[in-house]
């Protein structure tokens, strides 16, 4: 009996010490270079396994000297105030396409906005049904929480999600890249952001534009949020000044090269 005892208790053992290390998944925040030195920023030596896991944050098919500049615009939008319109009104006006990475709320509350999005030739992407932080989270989780989202958008619009993905707070961990990959999603990072998120402490225009363009550099990533009061006044000018400098605009199917 002590033998089949101690054998249980090994065994129970082995099951937690296993449990610890499956949910253990280490939490990396994503971050970008502030260089302003106009070169493409060098990929974190901790974020290197990126491209094993579907994981994209900057064009490196055009290179950092090459002549054809392109630029690819994302949001990350959970609800609107009213900018968010402006910011479709923008990009229609000047025939630029974006990727917008949407939350279920919005989605729900908003369908006509998102419908738009979609009849204006943009790519309506995940970021989950609620914002959770998903870096430790178990497969059952994330998969709740992606397909939660794709079958509101469905029910709102009739079509199917674009396969792109962006972890909710910049948190990730390698384990959830490859959960996402196992459900045909590519992780889209950014390479360039500045502090355009809160709503009460909002930058000045000549000082966001500065921020944007000071960091600008060929393949960038660019994340914005619509629902930024700045962001909407600004961004006519920002894609003015980027084609002015030759600069043009990409798709997120080019970049990830689908």
């Amino acid at each position: 009996m002590k033998r089949i005892f101690s054998f249980i208790l090994i065994c129970m053992l082995c099951v937690v010490l296993l449990a610890v290390q499956v949910s253990a998944a280490e939490r990396l925040d994503w971050y970008c270079n502030k260089s302003k030195d106009h070169k493409q920023p060098p990929i974190p030596p901790e974020f290197s396994f990126l491209s094993e896991c579907g994981g994209y944050c900057i064009d490196r098919t055009h290179g950092d000297a090459c002549e054809d500049k392109v630029v690819y615009l994302t949001f990350d939008a959970g609800y609107e105030n009213g900018n968010v319109a402006r910011i479709l009104n923008t990009l229609k006006e000047t025939g630029t396409p974006g990727a917008f990475f949407v939350l279920k709320h919005l989605v729900k509350a908003n369908p006509e906005l998102v419908n738009r999005m979609v009849d204006e030739g943009h790519l309506v992407c995940n970021h989950t049904a609620s914002h959770k932080n998903l870096s430790n989270a178990d497969e059952n989780a994330v998969r709740a929480e992606i397909h939660a989202l794709e079958a509101a958008f469905e029910e709102e619009t009739g079509k199917t999600m674009a396969k792109y993905f962006r972890p909710p707070e910049g948190a990730f961990s390698r384990e959830l890249l490859e959960k996402v990959a196992a459900l045909g999603y590519r992780t889209v990072f950014w390479s360039i952001a500045y502090a355009d998120w809160d709503n009460e402490r909002q930058p000045s225009p000549e000082k966001a534009l500065s921020c944007l363009m000071e960091r600008m550099h060929n393949g960038a990533v660019i994340l914005l949020h619509p629902t930024s009061a700045t962001n909407a006044k600004i961004l006519s000018e920002l894609i003015a000044n980027l084609r002015a400098e030759g600069y043009r605009f990409g798709t997120l199917d080019e970049l990830c090269g689908v």
